[in-house]
């Protein structure tokens, strides 16, 4: 059984705050909706888990039940990795592979997540990821250059992070038992030893992170259309 996380309950403060971001509207729809749609559409996914934040349990509730592979909602926590081990507590017990996407990202497609699947089968892991094509510097506190960092080994990882069910609730338990603070499934699993393997994004698959996004997402749908 392949099970999908989706997140929609983070803070939202590049946003201006207040109102949580995956419920912002895009064309007329909730930014989330976009995401269960692409996962909806993924015929290797069996079943969509949605993280909210708890006063966002009615209209998750609303959106929820115009896809039939939403099996259960779940309430976000402090850090991400809370939010990620609750969905991950709601999944069946017969999961062998989970896929968490952030609902922040409405660009994701049906083929971007198979993808992922595909590489967590052979490999444990599948994330998506772009290569950096800036050139990047490491500059100190006070925004002076100190050296230019090699881009040629630089990837900007991104979601669906795909990966093994045991090995990702193995590598969560490890990080809330320690203490640890992890930003995405990548790192989680880095930590258990275990090899990290990317698949790369062949288009834009943007994060909704300020208002200035919204009007980018928006035409990008369009010219996908």
């Amino acid at each position: 059984m392949i099970a999908a996380i989706v997140l929609a309950a983070g803070r939202s403060s590049r946003m201006g705050g207040g109102e949580n971001k995956q419920f912002l509207q895009l064309r007329g729809r909730p930014l989330i909706w976009y995401a269960l749609t692409a996962f909806e559409q993924c015929a290797l996914v069996d079943a969509v888990v949605v993280v909210r934040r708890p006063d966002y349990a009615a209209p998750a509730q609303e959106i929820a039940r115009e896809f039939k592979k939403v099996v259960a909602l779940a309430d976000g926590g402090t850090e991400r990795q809370d939010s990620v081990w609750n969905g991950l507590e709601r999944c069946a017990p017969a999961t062998e592979i989970v896929a968490v996407h952030d609902g922040a990202r409405p660009l994701v497609t049906p083929a971007l997540i198979e993808a992922t699947i595909q590489s967590a089968r052979a490999h444990g892991t599948g994330i998506a990821a772009t290569k950096v094509v800036d050139t990047i510097k490491e500059v100190t506190p006070e925004r002076v250059v100190e050296r230019t960092v090699d881009r040629t080994k630089l990837w900007a990882v991104q979601t669906p992070q795909t990966v093994r069910f045991d090995w990702l609730r193995r590598a969560y338990r490890q990080v809330l038992d320690r203490g640890i603070v992890v930003t995405d499934e990548a790192a989680a699993v880095e930590l258990l030893g275990e090899r990290v393997h990317l698949v790369e994004t062949p288009f834009l698959n943007l994060k909704i992170t300020t208002p200035v996004d919204l009007q980018t997402a928006e035409a990008l749908l369009r010219l996908r259309e």
